[in-house]
């Protein structure tokens, strides 16, 4: 594990090699989760893309100090004014302001020739990282993630009851018996290995809490989930999303909603790809499906700016 600070937080971060492939891959993961869970993916991938993976700001090995949280908005803002990325919003916890971190991120590693990634809310933050960065970041790849549609009653009902798991997070937690079997068939068509339903516990318990509470609320406001439709319409480069057939968290139905709003869908949904057998956790529920689709994606696409670079 390499770390590297960003607007003041130490990032965790892992880097492949460079290989023959102009394109690097970066990995955005989701709630409650870290760059762990990429690992299947990259395995299979680095022998032909540089991939990078990273824990979000307050997520797996990117902890905040206290300090942080106490910050005034305005100290805050000013970081942002000095790494010449603005602000569209005040929060820590959008995916706008992880988009953020992801630019300085990708800056400070010379990375200019990126396809993200996103995994659930990890493929919001890369929808605004790719608005924010369109010379950057030639395309991106939704992993169980879309929306667009805020059902009051229900986004409601989500958000206080994630306040309420969040209170409840002792370290001790980790160590009850059998849990992460439990954990294991938490939002998946089938379980998935003891490994990563062990990796779920650890990582549900480290997250800071702020950044889990923030990034919750933030992230499904009425207004942010309205705006997102915009930000994938608005993107000029190819955008890309796969669903899981029994994702229960994050259905097709809601997927192919946030993927119509890119000129990609066409008719019949041209960007969109659903994986079956599969919950929410596509890349440890199907890994080679995942990473069939995902070279096919980048190579097609690189052979194209070959022919005509953007």
């Amino acid at each position: 594990m390499t770390s590297i600070n960003v607007l003041g937080v130490p990032h965790a971060y892992d880097l492949t090699a460079a290989t023959a492939s102009p394109s690097v891959l970066v990995f955005i993961h989701g709630w409650l989760l870290s760059r762990r869970y990429w690992q299947p993916l990259i395995e299979r991938l680095s022998p032909d893309y540089q991939c990078l993976s990273y824990d979000l700001r307050g997520f797996g090995e990117s902890q905040c100090s206290s300090s942080y949280h106490q910050r005034s908005l305005s100290s805050a803002t000013a970081e942002l004014r000095d790494s010449a990325i603005a602000s569209p919003k005040a929060s820590k916890y959008t995916p706008a302001a992880y988009a953020q971190d992801l630019a300085v991120l990708l800056k400070q590693l010379n990375i200019s020739n990126a396809w993200l990634v996103g995994h659930s809310l990890g493929g919001s933050i890369a929808l605004w990282a790719g608005h924010q960065l369109p010379d950057a970041v030639k395309g991106v790849i939704c992993l169980n993630a879309g929306g667009g549609i805020y059902l009051k009653e229900e986004f409601e009902r989500f958000r206080s009851a994630g306040a309420k798991i969040l209170r409840f997070r002792p370290r001790w937690f980790a160590q009850l018996p059998l849990i992460d079997l439990l954990f294991s068939r938490a939002t998946v068509a089938r379980p998935i290995e003891r490994v990563w339903g062990r990796q779920r516990v650890i990582d549900f318990v480290v997250a800071n809490p702020q950044a889990a509470l923030g990034a919750l609320l933030d992230s499904t406001t009425e207004a942010e989930v309205h705006h997102l439709p915009h930000v994938v319409s608005r993107l000029q480069q190819p955008v890309y999303f796969m669903a899981g057939a029994e994702d229960t968290v994050m259905e097709p139905k809601y997927v192919r909603h946030l993927a119509s709003f890119h000129p990609t869908f066409r008719v019949c949904g041209d960007n969109v790809i659903e994986i079956s057998n599969c919950g929410h956790m596509a890349m440890v529920e199907q890994p080679d499906t995942v990473v069939t689709q995902l070279r096919a994606i980048v190579a097609r696409h690189e052979v194209q700016e070959q022919v005509t670079p953007r």
